[in-house]
């Protein structure tokens, strides 16, 4: 079902004015819960969840796959979701991340760009200079394949 559902959005989004920079993320199912994560490349807002929620449970009530009582989550993937698609990337430039890699270095910074092959971070570091220890820029550029895990860091 996780597959029919996906196909579904697929051609709603692309069929469809207001939904042609969104694409999923994610679909789960469990028994009896649906869980479906959208992004888009502008906004993600809550009308669009709830139109996309509405077209998802109209399918869900005609055809019962899940029964007649379910649960049906639309939602945008949140912060606490690592980022799964080089247009995740793109669109959080100027924020700040936290990058694991597949040989386990943990790399944090704000992210300053994001291209076909690479993102690059940037942060301040604390490097000894002779005696001395300054504070400099440092840039890291790591590449989509390199990266384990990538997930935006919330300042407050």
């Amino acid at each position: 079902m996780e597959e029919h559902v996906t196909n579904m959005l697929e051609e709603m989004f692309a069929t469809s004015e207001d939904f042609t920079d969104c694409f999923i993320v994610d679909v789960k199912q469990t028994t009896v819960k649906l869980e479906i994560f959208v992004d888009a490349d502008s906004d993600m807002t809550f009308r669009k969840c709830q139109q996309i929620s509405r077209f998802v449970e109209a399918y869900l009530d005609e055809e019962q796959p899940l029964g007649e009582k379910y649960t049906l989550n639309v939602s945008s993937p949140g912060v606490d979701r690592p980022l799964k698609f080089k247009r995740q990337y793109v669109k959080n430039i100027g924020r700040k991340m936290k990058v694991t890699t597949n040989e386990g270095e943990d790399h944090e910074g704000q992210m300053i760009a994001a291209d076909d092959e690479k993102i690059t971070l940037e942060a301040k570091v604390r490097v000894k200079e002779g005696k001395r220890k300054k504070t400099v820029v440092q840039q890291t550029e790591i590449a989509y394949a390199d990266i384990k895990k990538a997930k935006v860091k919330i300042s407050f």
